[in-house]
């Protein structure tokens, strides 16, 4: 059994909710719009499974109801379900955010567990343009299945489109969406992170919906701490170097908080990519 490292005693942080934990930037797709600039050939980054456990022990004991495992895609980790099963241990919701291009036989059991649901993204009801915007032929049908899979077995799953392509089939996705029986379906624009941005132009922050930071944080695989996987060009820390509560309460947090725009009515940032989440509840700040 792995000896966890003893939580801080401190209290519950006011208004953060929802803690997203980046846990690789591999994933079997490239698609063109990818905030992480995920791909097969990427890595898990620094931070080591110990650190990792520290960081979901850390979250519950400061009263962070929520976790979010992402990537890249988070099932390509060798420690996703050992995460996931820490979670749920200690009482979190765990939210895994996945492509849906590969799920084995015996994940199924996994997500079916009460506490964990699971979010994806779909971009067209045409085959070939959905496999356009991945990069990898077949993901339209291998994901369109294990959707269906999912909800044929009862399991909280929500999906999120990004509008990235001229004349992309938006509208048609929802609608097979729904068809297919998923209920919360979300649509974005693509957001300038990642692949997504013009070459040689710096991160900007009006990019951002301006719900980063209200209610979520995230920790990316080198172990910076950002208002969320959008926000990754600001970090306010590391918690390889400073544990998750002392960052939270600390000076660049406030700083970087006090410099994201005003929260917009719709907050639905970059929702969504198979690197990142879809209006997270978290988002609204009201």
């Amino acid at each position: 059994m792995t000896k966890l490292v003893e939580p801080p005693a401190v209290p519950a942080l006011p208004g953060i909710r929802f803690l997203e934990l980046e846990i690789t930037g591999k994933c079997q797709l490239t698609c063109t719009h990818c905030l992480s600039e995920s791909a097969p050939q990427a890595t898990h980054g620094t931070m080591t499974p110990e650190d990792w456990r520290t960081v979901i022990t850390d979250a519950a004991a400061l009263g962070i109801g929520s976790i979010q495992l992402i990537g890249g895609e988070p099932t390509v980790h060798p420690n996703w379900r050992e995460f996931t099963e820490l979670g749920l241990s200690l009482g979190l919701h765990v939210e895994i955010y996945s492509n849906l291009f590969h799920v084995a036989p015996d994940w199924w059991e996994l997500y079916e567990r009460d506490g964990v649901t699971l979010a994806t993204s779909y971009y067209s009801d045409d085959p070939a343009e959905h496999d356009k915007v991945t990069g990898r032929q077949g993901s339209y049908a291998r994901t369109r299945s294990n959707i269906r899979e999912a909800v044929t077995r009862g399991i909280a799953l929500r999906a999120g489109i990004v509008d990235i392509l001229p004349g992309q089939r938006v509208t048609e996705a929802r609608a097979e969406l729904e068809s297919i029986g998923v209920t919360t379906v979300k649509t974005d624009r693509v957001r300038a992170v990642g692949r997504a941005a013009l070459p040689g132009t710096a991160p900007a922050l009006d990019e951002l919906c301006g719900g980063c930071t209200w209610g979520r944080a995230a920790v990316l695989p080198n172990g910076d701490l950002s208002g969320c996987v959008l926000a990754r060009g600001f970090p306010a820390g590391n918690v390889r170097e400073t544990r998750l509560a002392d960052l939270l309460g600390g000076k660049a947090w406030v700083e970087l908080a006090s410099r994201i725009p005003s929260p917009r009515a719709a907050c639905t940032p970059n929702d969504s990519n198979d690197c990142d989440p879809a209006s997270t509840p978290s988002c609204d700040p009201q």
